[in-house]
């Protein structure tokens, strides 16, 4: 596991309230990923399709109150709700691990050393894909099965209801790689009383099974993009697998929160992704951040 070099660290950190150099790419990932260099990147994390066979909608709302409403709130008060807008995506592909495949040997090629991968997916494929990358990084770059466990919408009654994804971990190398645990923000113990009120105060460490709540519809933080991520995951990866100063990639980027979390905090990112609505969605997220667009022809090109 690599050490963190205080002079690295000392070179690379920002301050505060700079906000790190963002690149954001129109197009289809593949031959962008074929263009950029050889070990050029510390972490990359993706939310590729899950290949549901589904057509993913997020249907954004305002709520107004109305005693005549057609929903109800907090404390019993009526809400009207006007529809102002849906946003949707195809997730269905005939081969997906034969699409994912050159992709993800381009990720192995690009990141650094000691960089690693986080791969954001559902139950149905996470077998196969994690077959897939064994392949790429080999069995032993295999670190960890995240599971992130949320308690949010429909419960069918045919089966165990699908609360959880599946984020999978691997390292470049698996003797050399960032984990600084001492970045993670603690959690509460389950139960307090039982460890003092020191540790309670402190809280611990996670684990493997990361809980924390979807992006709530009707939240600050959501864009109304189908797929968006909630921030407090991302920013757990970005903290403990990379230092300030580190180049980021995600290039199934969606609403780029994985950008947003980057540059907040002090790394450079690159975002990549084909879908316009997507990019268009960034463009309101990112309207007070230096952004660097390429290929996007609402926005001219920066050299």
């Amino acid at each position: 596991m690599a050490e963190v070099e205080p002079q690295r660290r000392e070179n690379t950190k920002k301050s505060k309230n700079q906000l790190a150099k963002l690149t954001v790419y129109f197009g289809d990932n593949l031959p962008i990923l074929n263009s950029l260099a050889a070990a050029s990147v510390d972490l990359i994390y993706i939310d590729p399709p899950f290949n549901t066979g589904k057509v993913q909608r997020r249907t954004q709302i305002t709520t107004t109150q109305d005693a005549e409403g057609d929903r109800t709130g907090y404390q019993g008060k009526r809400y009207r709700t006007e529809t102002i807008g849906t946003k949707a995506y195809g997730d269905v592909f005939d081969d997906y691990l034969g699409f994912l495949q050159p992709r993800l040997v381009e990720a192995y090629r690009i990141l650094k050393p000691d960089g690693s991968l986080f791969f954001h997916i559902d139950y149905r494929e996470v077998h196969y894909c994690k077959v897939l990358l064994d392949t790429i990084f080999g069995r032993d770059s295999f670190l960890n099965e995240i599971i992130w466990a949320y308690d949010y919408g429909a419960r069918t009654k045919k089966k165990w209801p699908a609360k959880h994804d599946n984020i999978l971990w691997y390292s470049k190398d698996p003797k050399n790689y960032q984990f600084h645990l001492e970045e993670v923000d603690r959690i509460p113990y389950m139960a307090p009383g039982l460890v003092g009120l020191e540790k309670a105060a402190r809280g611990k460490t996670p684990t493997d099974t990361w809980w924390h709540t979807i992006v709530s519809p009707n939240g600050t933080e959501k864009t109304g993009y189908p797929t968006q991520k909630p921030r407090g995951v991302l920013d757990r990866i970005v903290k403990v697998h990379s230092r300030p100063g580190d180049t980021l990639l995600d290039f199934f980027a969606g609403s780029g929160s994985f950008g947003e979390s980057a540059s907040e905090l002090g790394r450079d990112c690159i975002l990549i992704d084909s879908n316009p609505e997507a990019l268009q969605v960034m463009e309101k997220r990112f309207i007070q951040t230096d952004v660097l667009w390429k290929e996007w022809p609402e926005k001219k090109d920066e050299e």
